[in-house]
């Protein structure tokens, strides 16, 4: 009987393990929810590039080290464009953290850079699954939905974001719905 107990303990502790990953992001959502009411009331853009750089220092914030490092070495990878390594990188990450929805994003962006729009859309939807307001995903996926040519789709979308962020530089794109005046 006690090797019985001994076994099952040693499987639970195993199964723990295996459980055991990312831990879950801090919730910062009022403190994103106090920048982006000062990015909405924002006078200047530098104004509010202020502020939404503070965003992306949260959305960039990783649950862990581990996460962290990976986000860190996937974006390094992406800046200097070799696509494979960040892929490889941010595909480590979101199998290890699959509810940090920077994991998503920036692996949304290689796929943008890459062309490959429907995973792009794909990785854009788990992000903003995980995180309804995250503008640099909304743009993201409206500039995504226009390199497959669903352009109004894209409008739509990229409403979405400058209602939420007016200083985002996609805001350009946009174009007046007909019968609007520009």
């Amino acid at each position: 009987m006690k090797s019985l107990f001994l076994a099952l303990g040693l499987t639970m502790v195993g199964t723990a393990c295996v459980f055991a990953g990312c831990p879950a992001a801090v919730d910062r959502s009022e403190e994103l929810k106090r920048l982006r009411a000062h990015v909405q009331a924002a006078e200047t853009e530098m104004e509010g590039r202020i502020y939404d750089r503070q965003m992306w220092e949260i959305w960039t914030t990783a649950p862990d080290a581990k996460a962290q490092e990976l986000l860190d070495a996937g974006m390094r990878s992406l800046r200097v464009a070799d696509y494979d390594a960040a892929l490889a990188e941010l595909d480590a990450l979101v199998a290890y953290c699959p509810d940090y929805a920077e994991g998503w994003n920036q692996r949304a962006f290689v796929h943008f850079l890459r062309q490959d729009y429907d995973a792009a859309l794909a990785d854009l939807d788990r992000t903003l699954g995980l995180n309804p307001d995250h503008t640099g995903a909304l743009s993201g996926k409206a500039l995504s939905l226009i390199g497959m040519g669903r352009v109004g789709l894209a409008q739509d979308t990229l409403r979405r974001a400058v209602a939420l962020n007016p200083w985002l530089p996609e805001r350009r794109l946009l174009t007046a719905p007909p019968g609007a005046p520009l």
